[in-house]
């Protein structure tokens, strides 16, 4: 564990209680915050300390991790006058697991150079299997050198480990594996769609996939949990809507165009306004099945804005106003 003895971990969800008890597993000493107490409570049972705030989790610990929701949660735990660049002791370490703007991270790297501390961002991939197996993907705003005072933490819960050279950098990379995977659901969900319109096996037509270039993870994995009508959360459809606005954002900054990415962008948007924010990202088929099957899973087209629908003359292209105008 080297010179690392006290660690404090902020963000005991899915993801970040399992990170956390592979650290506990590994030796050492744990407190916690959760703004929900009942979801540290396994963690508290297992060993882990209570703190009733982030600055007392902060204040004594050698190295500090988030796993937080959104870029504002992560701004306000870092950044405000009660917040980790300030709570922190000089010297200590900060890792931010979240899925985050570049930007942002960049704010906080130079506050905290400014304060004498040390942040890292470190976003992961590998979703809920990955964070209870220790397999996560990492990717890291800093390189190898600067890394290492902190990789035998790292390693408790991770496979591959990924560095990317400078602040911000992590952020960055984790959002063009967000921008592939879109592009490989909306790929699949389209593609069983046409098998099905097609009156073709759908089973079959996915192993043909595999076989060849148009295979992805997410035709392995995600597919079948489609065509068996799993849409159990693994990673949430809302959370996936937030990757890629930031992805968005960051291609707007570089003045790029990712059409591709904002066609899945306004498709996940729509399957979180009827209902399906806190599905899994494989509910993405959803949208390309019939009303029945998606009542089935709980959604409601009616609490879609329909505002064009009174325009419409029921003769779109299929790309046109209304979700009636598709069906027909």
């Amino acid at each position: 564990m080297g010179d690392v003895r006290k660690v404090a971990f902020l963000g005991t969800g899915i993801m970040g209680s399992a990170i956390a008890g592979h650290l506990l597993d590994a030796g050492y000493e744990l407190s916690v915050y959760n703004r929900t107490k009942e979801k540290a409570d396994a963690l508290v049972a297992r060993g882990a300390m209570w703190a009733d705030s982030v600055a007392e989790a902060a204040e004594d610990a050698d190295v500090v991790f988030t796993m937080l929701g959104y870029p504002e949660d992560v701004e306000s735990v870092y950044l405000s006058s009660s917040g980790l660049v300030r709570a922190c002791k000089k010297g200590a370490w900060m890792v931010d697991l979240t899925t985050s703007s570049p930007r942002l991270a960049r704010d906080i790297f130079d506050a905290s150079v400014a304060m004498g501390k040390h942040a890292v961002d470190c976003p992961v991939t590998g979703g809920e299997e990955g964070a209870k197996a220790g397999t996560l993907t990492l990717m890291l705003g800093c390189d190898e050198e600067a890394v290492a005072p902190i990789l035998p933490l790292l390693q408790t819960f991770s496979s591959r480990i990924m560095c990317f050279g400078h602040a911000g950098a992590g952020q960055a990379a984790k959002l063009c594996n967000q921008v592939a995977l879109a592009a490989n659901m909306v790929g699949y969900a389209e593609a069983l769609s046409l098998a099905e319109q097609a009156e073709l096996n759908q089973d079959l037509v996915r192993e043909l996939v595999l076989s060849g270039t148009g295979s992805s993870r997410a035709m392995e994995v995600l597919a079948p949990l489609s065509l068996d009508g799993d849409y159990r959360a693994r990673f949430r459809s809302e959370h996936m809507l937030k990757d890629l606005g930031l992805a968005l954002s960051e291609a707007e900054e570089l003045q790029l165009s990712l059409p591709g990415t904002e066609s899945a962008h306004a498709l996940f948007n729509m399957l979180c306004e009827v209902g399906g924010a806190r599905l899994g990202t494989q509910a993405i088929s959803l949208l390309y099945q019939d009303e029945a099957s998606c009542v089935a899973a709980g959604l409601d087209w009616s609490s879609l804005n329909t505002e064009d629908d009174e325009e419409c003359d029921g003769k779109c292209d299929g790309e046109g106003c209304c979700h009636h105008c598709r069906e027909e």
